[in-house]
Order: structure tokens, then sequence, then C-alpha cells
């Protein structure tokens, strides 16, 4: 198992940085049906494989750059994901027609103000809010794929957009 220590660490830290938003978002991408470990530990893949994450130029990828993603021994090969991330990688792009950034769009649904949530137990946090459902319908609409309303929180709660705060801990 590679190393996942790194997302422990980020995980619920407010960023801003596209380039740490979209490999947020492609680990949710892997992450569905798999671990959280597994599709963490494999950032070294993502880097290699995804340009180090400059979106811009997973954006340029062609049908055949994601076929040789495919082969890589060390990626998790599943022919959806990968093209999900070039997809992604693509509504990233297009969103700069409307805003400066990802951080801006993401941001923006918020007020620029991570929305932070109270539970008395662990057991109570969810793994959907009603703030992810309305990101994730909007990035769909906006031509993002693999953000059903549990990737998108658990993206956003990975990015620190929304904040888990359990006061019996």
């Amino acid at each position: 198992m590679k190393d996942y220590q790194w997302y422990s660490d980020q995980w619920g830290k407010p960023t801003k940085d596209d380039d740490m938003l979209f490999l947020l978002l492609t680990i949710g991408v892997f992450q569905a049906g798999l671990s959280w470990k597994v599709a963490a530990g494999k950032k070294e893949s993502f880097m290699r494989n995804f340009c180090e994450m400059d979106f811009r130029k997973v954006a340029a990828l062609f049908p055949d750059d994601a076929e040789r993603i495919a082969k890589d021994p060390e990626m998790i090969r599943n022919p959806r994901k990968i093209k999900a991330v070039i997809q992604n990688a693509r509504a990233i792009v297009r969103l700069l027609d409307d805003y400066d950034s990802f951080a801006d769009y993401l941001w923006d649904f918020v007020g620029g103000v991570p929305v932070v949530k109270q539970y008395e137990t662990q057991d109570q946090v969810t793994n959907t809010l009603p703030e992810a459902t309305t990101i994730a319908k909007d990035m769909k609409k906006r031509g993002f794929t693999f953000v059903g309303p549990v990737v998108t929180c658990m993206f956003l709660k990975a990015a620190g957009v929304i904040q888990d705060q359990v006061l019996d801990r």
C-alpha cells in the first residue's frame, strides 16, 4: 500500500489551490467503490499519469492517452474513471469562462467560508449533505462526471469546503 498519510493530513484543511482540488476530486472519482486508503495511496500514479495534476494539460489528453494510462500497473485501471478525470479536467477549463479558478467556483457556493456541520457523535456524520448535492447537480450540468452526492460530499470535506465537527471526541 502506497503512502496515504498525506491525504489524512490534508483532509478538511481549506484549500483554494486548483491543482490540489483537482487531485482531491480525482481521488474522489477513483474512490467510488473502493476504500479511501486505496485511492489516496495512488497519489504518485495520479501525479505521473495526469500531468502532475495540471488540469489544463489533462484536458488536452486524447483517447490513446487514456488507454496508455490504463496500462500502468500502478494505476487503478478503470477506463471509465480515467476518462472521467479527463472529462472533469475539461469541465474545469470550461469553468474558467465564468470564474477565475476552480476554487472560486467551489467556494462561491459557500460564500468563501467553510460550512461547518456539528455532530454530537462520530456515527452521526453523514456522507451526503444538501450543500454537496446542490454542488454535484451544478457540476454535472457543467460537464463533470462521477460527481454524485456522496463523491462530491467527500471531495468537499477533503477540500475543507465542508467541515465536520464532532463534539464528543
